[in-house]
């Protein structure tokens, strides 16, 4: 991982938008900070594109999509977004259609009850009750789990034919083929009408745990906030930079990264 400092000031220049996970990236002790939050709208200022994809559930998400400056909030890692409709209203899009998300939530509900009476310590998150089109088990959020519990968690849901990740405080399960990145293709494609793979370089990605490595691997600017390596020896794969500052401060280093970049593109 290479100091934010050198993040070539050309490549910076040339970004259309950022992406960037939510919990303890733009996140501090569970609330977004005002540097942080300043940062969204600096960067929505500029013209450029901002959406945060996260593992948090869409009802937790709704009341923040209302009023961040963002074009979108992806939640569920990739499976339903948040879009701000020119009236105010928020639109909610799947990328699964209705008889499958019913079919699939049936079977998840049953992997949560499984999980927690199987594994001891094992609780659902807080926020399950906003949850639509995945499940997740609390392990540093209000209930801390150590690594070998949280492993028998992931463990039982991929053995459950499930995909499983690790955030900074849950464990996430799902049936289907989103993820993060799944997400960040789709949603590119849904508000923009323009394939994500074909202006990658043009991107960046900003986050902090092990379910950020997908993102991490295909984004050539891809940064970690500094508490980032608290998950250094488990991530297959790493964040080509780093911010100095952990979490909403180390986004607000990244923003500003950004936009020096486009103040040196305005003072020609």
């Amino acid at each position: 991982m290479l100091p934010l400092t050198r993040w070539p000031l050309e490549a910076r220049r040339e970004l259309v938008g950022v992406f960037t996970d939510i919990d303890d990236t733009l996140t501090t002790d569970g609330a977004i900070t005002p540097d942080a939050l300043k940062a969204l709208g600096d960067i929505k200022a500029t013209g450029l594109h901002s959406v945060a994809i996260t593992g948090r559930p869409v009802g937790w998400s709704v009341p923040f999509a209302s009023v961040w400056p963002l074009d979108a909030i992806v939640a569920e890692n990739g499976a339903v977004a948040l879009v701000p409709s020119a009236t105010g209203r928020l639109e909610k899009r799947y990328q699964q259609d209705a008889a499958t998300r019913a079919r699939n939530f049936a079977r998840m509900q049953r992997v949560l009850d499984r999980v927690e009476r199987e594994i001891p310590g094992a609780r659902r998150a807080t926020d399950s009750a906003g949850r639509e089109c995945d499940i997740a088990i609390d392990h540093s959020e209000f209930t801390l789990l150590d690594d070998v519990q949280i492993a028998a968690v992931v463990a039982l849901m991929r053995s459950e034919g499930m995909h499983a990740t690790v955030s900074s405080i849950h464990v996430n399960g799902w049936y289907g083929d989103h993820n993060k990145l799944a997400g960040a293709r789709w949603i590119v494609g849904e508000l923009w009408g323009r394939q994500l793979d074909d202006e990658m370089p043009r991107w960046a990605y900003v986050g902090d745990s092990t379910n950020d490595a997908l993102m991490f691997e295909h984004f050539e600017h891809s940064i970690g906030v500094a508490n980032v390596r608290r998950f250094e020896f488990a991530l297959s794969h790493l964040p080509r930079y780093v911010a100095q500052a952990e979490r909403g401060a180390g986004f607000a280093e990244v923003a500003a990264a950004v936009l020096d970049a486009r103040a040196d593109i305005n003072a020609r």
